[in-house]
């Protein structure tokens, strides 16, 4: 296809991906990816923490009082809704960094936790508060129904929508990717659009030609294209092949895994 008269933009890392020791993880995140999820990892933590001390408040204060009046159970859905809130934006923030940073399918106990754990504090922040809404002898079976009824619906909205990763990031697919795009193209360089949420093949890709606000095509390594928050290779590889110029029978070695790929 003819080439667009987007602007290329070869990015640099602002530092080198992070020294390992022998048990050096199947792929590691440049310092800037690394600087990102730190951020969002302790926003989320926050969040978390607010969520977590909104829910002690509702337990150990609102739900003592005696008798529990209307405006009590009004303040009461009002923090049910205050902690789905807190615990579902920390776990979009957590699955975020995860994307930068991902854990190593190697250790499974660890692969769980840090990807399953906003689902973890979220069902921390509300179930709790349900039983204890149950268990409550001052308020009147109408009361428990609304406010358990409501806690119960807005944490599973937040566990199974906001906190669950159900297509939780890994070193290893990250890996298999950039063995992927070395494999087939011969080098580590990829290139993306900053509107994207992938990155391609190649500048010639139709994908990273299409008309966009900024005008750029940006081009660096598969870990660069993570930190600008491309997590994947796109999976429209039979087209990027012919667009690319690439030999069709190396995406067919390739996905027939009849040839080795390269480690880069």
């Amino acid at each position: 296809m003819a080439k667009s008269n987007k602007k290329v933009v070869r990015v640099e890392s602002t530092g080198d991906a992070e020294t390992t020791s022998s048990k050096e993880p199947v792929w590691t995140p440049t310092a800037e990816s690394k600087s990102k999820a730190g951020r969002f990892r302790i926003i989320a933590a926050v969040l978390w923490v607010l969520a977590l001390g909104t829910e002690a408040f509702a337990i150990f204060w609102l739900l003592r009082q005696k008798p529990f009046e209307t405006w009590h159970l009004i303040l009461l859905i009002g923090l049910i809704v205050v902690i789905g809130i807190l615990a579902s934006v920390g776990s979009v923030l957590w699955k975020k960094a995860n994307r930068f940073d991902p854990a190593s399918k190697q250790d499974k106990v660890r692969f769980f936790v840090q990807n399953q754990l906003g689902a973890i504090i979220t069902i921390l922040a509300f179930l709790p508060l349900i039983i204890m809404i149950f268990l409550n002898k001052d308020m009147d079976g109408k009361q428990k129904g609304i406010a358990g009824g409501i806690a119960i619906v807005v944490g599973l909205v937040a566990v199974l929508a906001f906190g669950v990763d159900w297509n939780a990031p890994s070193q290893e697919a990250y890996a298999q990717d950039t063995d992927a795009v070395v494999f087939l193209t011969g080098a580590d360089e990829v290139t993306w659009t900053k509107s994207g949420s992938v990155y391609h093949l190649c500048q010639d890709a139709s994908a990273v030609n299409k008309d966009s606000a900024d005008g750029q095509i940006f081009v660096g390594t598969t870990q660069e294209a993570v930190a600008a928050g491309k997590s994947r290779l796109t999976k429209q590889l039979s087209q990027e092949v012919k667009e690319c110029g690439i030999d069709p029978q190396k995406l067919v070695d390739w996905e027939n895994q009849s040839v080795t790929p390269p480690t880069p």
